[in-house]
């Protein structure tokens, strides 16, 4: 029988071996979807303030936390792949953030992080991605200063799924050809794990954690944190996409939730 274990350890090995795509995607300052829905809505919920210690969960090759020093953050940073954390170090080897290889799915070592010692945590686009999410709530309700948040962003378990069809079809109005753009899904409710891709190109699948959303909600509310702020962003219209049937083109589906909790 597969493990929640199991599947966190095959995880961290996709991780491994595709950290030098997943580095070339992002580049320094993230790709488009970053930079367009990503990287603004978790910062409005952020609203980082100088000199604020934060703590950047599941950073990848460190794109959010070079962002976050730039906003005048102390700031750690740290994921489960070491191969993805050597990525985040090379591209700034002068930086002050405290790079560390930590596995999210471990409440006792994301403790020795620090109770009580962070104004903010977030983890970006990595919820999805995580085994078991229950021992990173309970741990960031216990890192977080009083008065502290924890900002994650997500694909959007509603719409943003590996079973997602995309759609687009041709009708006719008053003499004229128009176009809609569709979504289909078949399935929602039931919490799933799959492989899928999360770039064109990219040399290998990833484990996915499908969550709907009041079991996602519901993990981070039975740990005794609450919600004050939701954003579900798409890209406003005329936004030049990279390939056809893409996210850029479905301007009125978010394929981001992003939440702030407390």
């Amino acid at each position: 029988m597969t493990t929640t274990r199991d599947l966190n350890n095959r995880a961290r090995q996709q991780w491994d071996a595709k950290a030098s795509f997943w580095d070339a995607l992002h580049g320094f300052d993230g790709n488009l979807f970053h930079k367009t829905l990503v990287g603004p809505a978790a910062e409005r919920l952020l609203a980082v303030r100088a000199g604020e210690r934060v703590l950047d969960v599941a950073c990848g090759s460190g794109q959010m936390a070079r962002r976050l020093e730039a906003l005048g953050a102390q700031v750690v940073a740290t994921d489960f792949s070491a191969a993805l954390i050597a990525k985040a170090k090379a591209r700034t080897p002068e930086s002050k953030i405290d790079y560390r290889v930590v596995d999210a799915t471990d409440e006792d070592a994301l403790m020795l992080l620090g109770a009580a010692s962070f104004d903010a945590v977030v983890c970006n686009m990595a919820l999805q991605d995580i085994a078991d999410i229950e021992p990173l709530f309970r741990a960031t309700k216990r890192l977080l200063r009083a008065g502290g948040r924890f900002v994650f962003t997500i694909t959007h378990p509603c719409f943003n799924l590996s079973s997602t069809v995309f759609g687009q079809e041709r009708y006719e109005v008053e003499g004229k050809l128009a176009y809609r753009m569709s979504l289909k899904q078949t399935e929602y409710l039931t919490p799933a794990v799959h492989e899928g891709i999360g770039a064109v190109d990219e040399p290998t699948a990833h484990l996915y954690f499908h969550r709907p959303l009041h079991v996602l909600l519901n993990t981070a509310f039975a740990a005794g944190l609450v919600m004050d702020a939701v954003e579900e962003p798409a890209f406003p219209e005329g936004t030049v996409g990279g390939s056809r049937l893409s996210w850029t083109e479905y301007t009125q589906f978010p394929p981001v939730l992003a939440a702030r909790l407390r």
